[in-house]
């Protein structure tokens, strides 16, 4: 093995290479199976360098990244230097050491860093006491992301086979730094599409409020006026003695006609904003439109509440009553079921709602994506939803044997953000 003896040169026997060359594939071994088995980048690049030291007999050394807005270097994971080298020592490309490796993308060897006159900050390099040192790339395709460094405080002599070792770990972890990247940005890019689509969800709902009030004060009042003139009318002709049979039976189909429209307009502004989740919140809106839309199929309806739902965002509130009708709305179009049971769970870190019915079901493997005739909207509509939420929503589901829906959505907001506003579950 190398040592910190700056006459590293000596000749070493067959049995002593060939147990280096072991102790150098285990390290790659362990390097891998980090870059296969962890999924935090500090705990990839924690496990490197620890491999690293060890097998290069070290006890100093550390992993710099490149920022990719400010374009320097800095510490990522370290061992064996102090707060203030760690913190201070931030270079660009092309300044010190660390940094000529960036941009040259090669290694550099040294057995006394404090007598090179490249070195970005010699105050802390002799401040460290640092003497032996290198640095190679970590690198993906043609970019250099970072680069590794190791040291000792005692004058030494690194080996080519220890450049070897070190550049093949630094080409593996490029490698696990710009997936590491990569995946933090589509981690970003959904974080920001989550954002905006619930957003737009929100202000659909508000938009939704909006005409459900304006529909409410205005039209439904005045067909309810005009159905209640015509009624009167009618009354007032036969109360008079009218022989005009046709103009009485003209008048009472105008009337109900006024009357059945009033109660479209009813139904419409139920539907578009339910004046219980507004008034009573979530619960008795998800009861009242179970209860209106299953019954008149014969289908019993049971909703339930365990533990106390307290405070829910008016978005969470009218997400999960949008998912819930989404779940009654395929009860009652294709369970042919004769029973059903809606239950909202809360429990310490999040909600648990669930539709069950005792129908048909169907093979959830089947829905794999949404067909041309429309199959699979619904399924696919409902995760989406639950989704925006921060939540999941699972199916469970076969031939003959019913149907469970869940959606779970974490407990993500505070209670004191809930007060005087909403009415949760009431």
């Amino acid at each position: 093995m190398v040592t910190d003896n700056p006459d590293n040169s000596e000749v070493q026997t067959p049995e002593e290479e060939i147990q280096k060359q072991q102790h150098e594939l285990v390290a790659l071994s362990r390097v891998s199976a980090a870059l296969s088995g962890l999924w935090e980048l500090d705990a990839i690049l924690r496990v490197a360098l620890d491999t690293m030291l060890d097998v290069m007999n070290g006890t100093i050394g550390g992993i710099l990244l490149m920022d990719e807005e400010t374009q320097s270097l800095a510490y990522r994971v370290h061992t064996g230097l102090s707060t203030r080298y760690v913190e201070e020592m931030q270079i660009g490309p092309g300044e010190g050491i660390s940094g000529r490796v960036a941009e040259s993308g090669k290694a550099i060897l040294l057995e006394d860093i404090s007598a090179d006159p490249r070195v970005a900050r010699p105050d802390l390099i002799t401040t460290e006491g640092l003497k032996a040192f290198i640095s190679v790339p970590l690198r993906a395709k043609d970019a250099v992301l970072g680069v590794i460094n190791i040291a000792s405080r005692t004058p030494r002599r690194f080996t080519t086979s220890d450049l070897y070792l070190l550049h093949s770990m630094g080409d593996q972890l490029g490698v696990a730094i710009e997936q590491s990247r990569l995946y933090e940005r589509l981690r970003k890019a959904r974080e920001r599409y989550r954002q905006l689509a619930q957003q737009t969800l929100v202000a659909q709902e508000e938009e939704r409020r909006r005409i459900a009030r304006e529909l409410h004060d205005e039209t439904s009042q005045v067909l309810s006026g005009l159905a209640l003139q015509l009624q009167a009318l009618v009354d007032m002709a036969e109360m008079s003695g009218t022989q005009d049979a046709e103009f009485i039976s003209g008048l009472k189909k105008v009337q109900s006609l006024a009357a059945q429209v009033h109660g479209d307009i009813s139904k419409l502004i139920a539907d578009l904003r339910p004046a219980l989740l507004d008034t009573l919140g979530l619960i008795p809106a998800i009861r009242q439109y179970a209860e209106t839309s299953l019954r008149p199929l014969d289908i019993n309806v049971d909703v339930e509440t365990i533990g106390v739902l307290g405070y829910l965002p008016p978005e969470v509130e009218a997400g999960l009553y949008r998912w819930t009708q989404g779940a009654i709305g395929n009860i009652a179009q294709h369970s042919r079921a004769k029973n059903a049971s809606i239950v909202l769970e809360h429990r310490d870190d999040e909600l648990l709602l669930t539709v069950s019915d005792d129908g048909q079901g169907f093979d959830v493997s089947e829905i794999t994506d949404i067909e041309p005739n429309g199959r699979g909207r619904g399924v696919f509509s409902m995760k989406e939803r639950v989704g925006l939420l921060g939540g999941t929503c699972s199916i469970d589901s076969s031939p003959g044997q019913g149907t469970n829906v869940r959606a779970r959505v974490p407990l993500s907001w505070h209670d004191e953000d809930g007060k005087n506003k909403g009415t949760g579950s009431r």
